[in-house]
């Protein structure tokens, strides 16, 4: 049985909240950026490092949470996704933004977008009634509207074609982005 969210939360305050003696920082800050923005994986002796060291991951929460207060500072401009299973024939569970913030869902005829509750932007968005679009790769409207204190937004399905072959001849991409009025 994989580790929940809660689990992951509670073992990353364990190992920083724990004091070693003669610790110091095994991993500099160019690291560590790297691997919370994903240019750069850890390898498997720099996982090692930032496990034994609370110092070393205690500085990766305050880059993580540096970075989370800059892009809550730019505000949210826009996520984007891509249809990533291969053409089985039939329909797609959900599609999800390449920054993990939203998930698109077709379930009987109804588009539904939800909104991330751990995503950095969740709070200003659900507070400011910004209104949302979702397009398809090629520019289309595959739902507006703004989302209801879920952090949901849904709407009818408005194409022809069931959603998969969809988003399959449109490029299998698609964005989320603020609605132009």
């Amino acid at each position: 049985m994989g580790m929940t969210e809660l689990d992951r939360k509670l073992q990353a305050q364990l190992v920083a909240g724990r004091r070693v003696d003669g610790d110091r920082l095994m991993l500099d800050d160019a690291v560590l950026l790297g691997a919370l923005d994903g240019s750069r994986p850890l390898t498997a002796s720099e996982r090692a490092a930032l496990q034994a060291s609370p110092l070393t991951a205690r500085r990766l929460r305050t880059l993580a949470d540096g970075r989370r207060a800059q892009a809550t500072a730019r505000g949210w401009q826009g996520s984007r996704g891509m249809l990533r299973a291969a053409d089985g024939g039939g329909g797609f569970d959900a599609l999800a933004t390449d920054d993990g913030a939203w998930r698109l869902h077709v379930v009987e005829g109804r588009v539904i977008l939800q909104l991330d509750p751990q995503s950095p932007f969740a709070a200003g968005l659900l507070r400011g009634g910004q209104r949302l679009r979702v397009l398809d790769g090629a520019g289309g409207t595959v739902l507006e509207g703004v989302l209801d204190s879920d952090g949901e937004c849904e709407g009818p399905w408005p194409f022809a074609e069931p959603p998969a072959r969809h988003f399959q001849q449109h490029g299998g991409r698609f964005s989320v982005e603020p609605a132009r009025n």
